[in-house]
């Protein structure tokens, strides 16, 4: 009788053993990088929803750019959405040649990256980079970027450092997002000029009255006026390990239409946040997740679009 009672015990303790070094029990956990940006912090936040709603372990670690490279490099981190291109050259740049940070794929074509005044300052005359210089005084010789170490600002102060478009005088105000932009918006109730730095898409397009400059070079922010590509971008070897996850990277796309319309949504609702407003945005648009869910599947091998069409149907 004790041994049968301790054959029972042996094998159940087994299971146990089993079960707690199986690989679903032990799966790590999926490290999004993000930084402070509206759009990027939307498209995070919706890649954590939709893993974890396949039944991984999966969060969103907001850092600066230089610092998600670095993690991306030593393994601490997997994921990052908001790679600008060519804007992040001179950060990303060398990650990509050593191959400890894989490019990996286009998330977002048609996007804008670049220097912005308001529309009345480009009426005046401003609309080049060459331009810049010769309205110093009217710009108390200032130009406003987001955070310390992003790589816009860092664009600036290169051209400044430079002498580029003779922007030598001018002094580069970091800040953040949220911080330019409410400055910015005060100056258009005064018609005071700015040079500020601008992207799209961002609710910033809807709420200020603005124009992009032209003039911007490989040097600076990529020719053709600073259009972008965005990048998804994983750590060396992360797709092999988790071939799942990478081929919904591969579908995980957006187009500039949508982020508008989320972004200015979050803009004009400021209770709503940032995950709820695309969590609301993609509930109305099924043909877009489910793009994102073709050849994917739950942690269990299940279907992944079912899985995620009964999550979001409780979302309200």
């Amino acid at each position: 009788m004790f041994k049968s009672h301790q054959k029972k015990f042996v094998l159940s303790l087994m299971s146990i053993i089993l079960i707690l070094f199986s690989t679903d029990a032990f799966a790590k956990k999926i490290k999004f990088v993000s930084v402070g940006w509206t759009g990027v912090t939307v498209k995070t936040e919706l890649g954590v929803k939709v893993l974890k709603s396949l039944g991984y372990d999966a969060e969103n670690i907001m850092v600066s750019v230089p610092i998600a490279y670095k993690a991306m490099a030593t393994g601490d981190a997997d994921i990052f959405l908001g790679n600008w291109m060519p804007s992040m050259e001179s950060i990303a740049g060398k990650y990509f040649k050593r191959g400890s940070v894989i490019k990996y794929v286009a998330n977002m074509l048609g996007a804008q990256y670049t220097l912005a005044v308001p529309s009345y300052a480009f009426k005046g005359g401003l609309k080049d980079f060459s331009d810049i210089a010769k309205f110093g005084d009217k710009l108390d010789w200032k130009i406003y970027g987001i955070e310390e170490g992003n790589d816009g600002n860092k664009i600036i102060q290169d051209m400044i450092d430079k002498n580029m478009f003779n922007l030598g005088k001018f002094k580069l105000i970091s800040s953040s997002e949220a911080g330019m932009l409410s400055q910015v918006k005060g100056y258009t109730t005064t018609g005071k000029w700015a040079v500020f730095l601008g992207w799209a898409p961002h609710y910033m397009n809807e709420i200020i009255d603005m124009k992009y400059l032209t003039g911007s070079t490989a040097e600076t922010f990529g020719g053709n006026n600073g259009t972008a590509v965005v990048y998804t971008n994983i750590r060396k070897g992360f797709d092999k390990e988790e071939p799942n996850i990478a081929t919904f990277l591969k579908n995980f796309k957006f187009s500039t239409k949508m982020m508008n319309q989320i972004m200015t949504n979050l803009h004009k609702d400021e209770n709503l946040k940032p995950v709820d407003a695309g969590l609301t945005w993609i509930k109305a648009h099924p043909a877009v997740y489910s793009k994102w869910l073709e050849g994917v599947k739950t942690v269990d091998g299940k279907s992944a679009l079912a899985t995620f069409r009964k999550y979001i149907s409780s979302v309200k």
